[in-house]
């Protein structure tokens, strides 16, 4: 049995917010709390307040509030000398740059977190952080690296009792072992990530758990309408909450249920509002994705090859740029897919080809000044 999902990243005077609050009154309340905060000169609870304030503006896409705040927290938290606290704000700012695609940076901050949250005794914080180098390891593609992080974080979230943490790591490996094509393992996980978070109503956790089964459903057993189902339930839960990354990854993967069963006016559609709103975020990741999407639907409803070997082309040098190499993989799928030649030949990134996916290791310790370079803080 799992207890009630906690969202720790919402502190102090916020502390009772649920992990289910609308981001919208979070921001507000956040803000609100923040403005008191600075009136009463209470750095300590200026640096709460502003973390919760950042992580709203994070995941409604308010990307340049976002750096802003978290960095405002890191400043609140560094005058109090509460180490904790700035581990979670750099925690967030790691969490942002890899939102943003700056996926070297966010490999640092993540690092820099990990290490103050062990100086600052903050289990959680330490916890969330090496959660966030896995995923940043993940999502480029570099899963023997990190394969075995998530099923340590795993493990402890299960020991613990988390249930918020082990419906991340549960999903993490079963989208590991859906890009390595062990589709009945991956659905069996995202499966198990839903039932815990329905459990411990962690509603976000099981938005992406059913967004997990639906694209299982559509890949393994060809079942479109189930899969759109499950795409509408965790639509549902997304608005609710005013997930706006997660509506936009939502649209984007009814996209591919769409495609691939050959329905390609309304999977352009998708694919074209998905990418809209990956745009007005700048989510590279999502954006890329979105633009891979679009470029197959148009090849196959007609468009000149050549564009689509541009488009192609581009989106392929503009995924090695940011170190998506699972992505990048895909976008060869899609040349052989589509039957269409490359316009250029592209080497394979090398460790010390830029953007290459680097291999995330135990955190180093961090130096004041490597802490100040890192967040930008004067």
């Amino acid at each position: 049995m799992y207890a009630k999902a906690l969202a720790p990243e919402y502190q102090g005077a916020l502390s009772s917010l649920s992990v289910n609050s609308s981001l919208t009154d979070v921001l507000a309340e956040g803000t609100d709390r923040l403005r008191a905060a600075e009136q009463a000169g209470s750095q300590r609870e200026a640096a709460r307040s502003g973390l919760a304030v950042a992580e709203a503006h994070r995941r409604l896409g308010h990307v340049e509030e976002a750096d802003r705040a978290w960095k405002a927290s890191y400043r609140a938290a560094r005058s109090a000398g509460d180490v904790g606290a700035m581990a979670w704000a750099v925690w967030s700012g790691g969490t942002l740059a890899r939102q943003r695609g700056s996926l070297a940076l966010a490999r640092r901050l993540l690092a820099l977190a990990a290490e103050l949250g062990k100086r600052g005794d903050d289990v959680v914080a330490r916890g969330y952080s090496l959660a966030g180098l896995a995923e940043t390891g993940r999502i480029q593609g570099d899963y023997e690296a990190v394969h075995a992080l998530h099923e340590q974080l795993l493990a402890e979230a299960r020991k613990r009792g988390e249930a918020r943490h082990t419906v991340w790591a549960l999903e993490g490996i079963a989208q590991i072992h859906r890009n390595t094509g062990s589709y009945d393992t991956a659905f069996a996980m995202f499966e198990e990530a839903a039932a815990i978070a329905a459990q411990a109503d962690d509603q976000r956790g099981r938005a992406w758990a059913l967004r997990g089964m639906a694209d299982i459903v559509s890949l393994r057993d060809k079942d479109v309408d189930r899969a759109l189902a499950l795409l509408s339930e965790a639509e549902l839960v997304c608005r609710e909450m005013k997930l706006t990354s997660a509506l936009a990854y939502n649209l984007k993967m009814r996209g591919n249920v769409l495609f691939r069963a050959g329905r390609y006016v309304p999977a352009r559609e998708c694919y074209e509002t998905a990418l809209a709103e990956f745009r007005a975020m700048s989510e590279p990741r999502g954006t890329a994705l979105s633009r891979l999407g679009l470029a197959k639907t148009l090849a196959r409803l007609g468009q000149d090859p050549a564009l689509t070997a541009a488009e192609l082309d581009d989106l392929r040098r503009e995924l090695d740029r940011i170190g998506l190499r699972h992505a990048r993989e895909m976008v060869d799928a899609a040349y052989e897919e589509l039957g269409i030649a490359r316009l250029t030949t592209h080497p394979a990134p090398t460790a010390a080809t830029p953007g290459a996916p680097a291999t995330p290791g135990a955190p180093a310790i961090p130096s004041a000044r490597e802490v100040q370079e890192a967040v930008a803080v004067r």
